[in-house]
């Protein structure tokens, strides 16, 4: 079993930054693909960033150009740097590891408890 351990949420001001890290523990991290989601209240919980175990990354649109995500499989960690953060990145953040299907046709997943991240106006 993988345990995921997000931290570095916190309270910003508009254009301001953090470092989002989370930490896997319990199986092989570098196997796993991993991703930050968050959930605004009254929305649905979406993929924000991605990175694969082979190092290829996928950002939203909706922050491209502000947040990037990169890991340190050395370390079991994954990261999320938001920069010049808007209210609307207010939200729970989440994060994810994703093994694919194991030979029994089980979906191999994890998440954390997810870090307030509260930007204000």
């Amino acid at each position: 079993q993988v345990q995921l351990v997000e931290s570095g949420g916190g309270l910003v001001q508009v254009g301001g930054s953090l470092r989002l890290s989370c930490v896997a523990s319990g199986s092989i991290f570098s196997f796993y693909d991993m991703g930050w989601y968050r959930q605004a209240p009254g929305k649905q919980r979406e993929l924000v960033a991605g990175v694969t175990s082979g190092g290829n990354t996928n950002i939203a649109d909706s922050v491209k150009g502000r947040f990037t995500i990169s890991r340190d499989n050395a370390k079991n960690t994954v990261y999320l740097q938001m920069n010049s953060l808007k209210p609307e990145d207010t939200a729970v953040y989440y994060c994810n590891a994703d093994g694919g299907w194991d030979a029994y046709g089980d979906l191999i997943e994890y998440w954390g408890q997810g870090t307030q991240v509260t930007v204000s106006s």
